[in-house]
């Protein structure tokens, strides 16, 4: 997320000139539709990690899913050594904000968690950015955690690419990398702080969006 939202309020905003960016009305979903091909279900738990913009919104989009454990904000494409909010946000580091989802495979599987990244968690078209954040801690990527998850993924952003379901590009990314867990004060911040004007304005869109075209799904 962008530092100066991490520090201001709305009245920071207004006098550094963000306010005017705003968006004016709540997302809407992409209307997409299921991977032709999905992971097979397995037993126990399983991993996805996801790169999307800032892990504020992304953590709270997918924590709203049915079958999902757990969700935590944190690094991923980097080394162990800059992991941390300070290095990442001097964009010259190889991390991306990313979110790590441990999710039930025998309620939700890795394409649905693929389908409603594409859908409404981020913008895959937008190139090293979300909405008011530049830089290519932001991109869209995803870090498969095996063979299985990368040959879904990638048949996937085919599968949407050949039928034109965005207006632009999809520019995501298939990545390798390790993820690493982000400071504790950014664990759960959409719940903790849903009053703070970014929370407000970027994610509490992208969640109802979320919860109207995915109501099937949600918790």
């Amino acid at each position: 997320m962008n530092k100066f939202f991490v520090a201001t309020g709305a009245a920071g905003l207004l006098s550094l000139g963000i306010a005017g960016s705003l968006p004016a009305q709540a997302e809407k979903a992409v209307p997409i539709p299921p991977p032709a091909r999905d992971v097979p279900a397995r037993g126990g738990t399983q991993t996805a990690v996801f790169a999307g913009g800032c892990f504020w919104g992304m953590e709270a989009v997918f924590e709203q899913l049915k079958g999902v454990r757990s969700v935590t904000s944190g690094y991923a494409g980097g080394s162990a050594a800059d992991a941390n909010y300070e290095a990442v946000s001097s964009e010259t580091t190889r991390h991306a904000e990313a979110v790590q989802i441990v999710y039930d495979p025998a309620v939700i599987s890795y394409g649905t968690l693929l389908r409603v990244f594409f859908s409404v968690a981020h913008d895959p078209t937008q190139l090293n950015r979300q909405g008011p954040d530049s830089g290519p801690s932001y991109r869209s990527a995803i870090f498969p955690r095996d063979a299985q998850q990368r040959a879904v993924a990638a048949a996937y952003i085919a599968q949407l690419a050949k039928a034109r379901s965005f207006a632009a590009p999809i520019v995501t990314r298939i990545e390798s990398g390790n993820f690493y867990p982000a400071e504790g004060y950014h664990q759960d911040f959409f719940a903790r702080n849903p009053a703070h004007p970014y929370i407000v304005h970027w994610d509490k869109p992208k969640v109802a969006a979320f919860r109207a075209a995915f109501a099937a799904i949600a918790k």
